[in-house]
């Protein structure tokens, strides 16, 4: 046993051991109460042992949906493909009217 060698005990019972030869790290005047205090708070002491949680928080971080959507950028991306769309359709008519006149050269001065 760890609190000392004279520990009467017998078969099929639990060891008691002798307040003699228990010691204690400050002075104390029961030492029977003293050990049984000691023992107590041992036994509180497993018991926040066996409870403790991890302090580190290793989970990722929130991810947040306004974060990953983006709808300025798709906003900026949809007028930008206006813009395009509306230059295309621009060219296309200057085209097709060049096809039907016969695509004329404006250049020159009347004076």
């Amino acid at each position: 046993s760890t609190w000392g060698s004279t520990a009467v005990g017998q078969l099929g019972k639990k060891l008691v051991m002798s307040h003699k030869y228990y010691y204690n790290v400050s002075p104390c005047q029961n030492r029977i109460l003293q050990k049984a205090w000691d023992q107590h708070c041992y036994s509180l002491h497993q018991q926040k042992l066996k409870e403790a949680k991890a302090q580190i928080d290793d989970t990722p971080p929130k991810t947040y949906i306004h974060v990953h959507l983006r709808l300025k950028k798709l906003q900026v991306d949809e007028e930008r493909l206006a813009v395009i769309e509306r230059d295309n359709r621009l060219l296309l008519e200057k085209m097709s009217r060049i096809m039907r006149t016969g695509g004329s050269v404006d250049n020159h001065n009347d004076y």
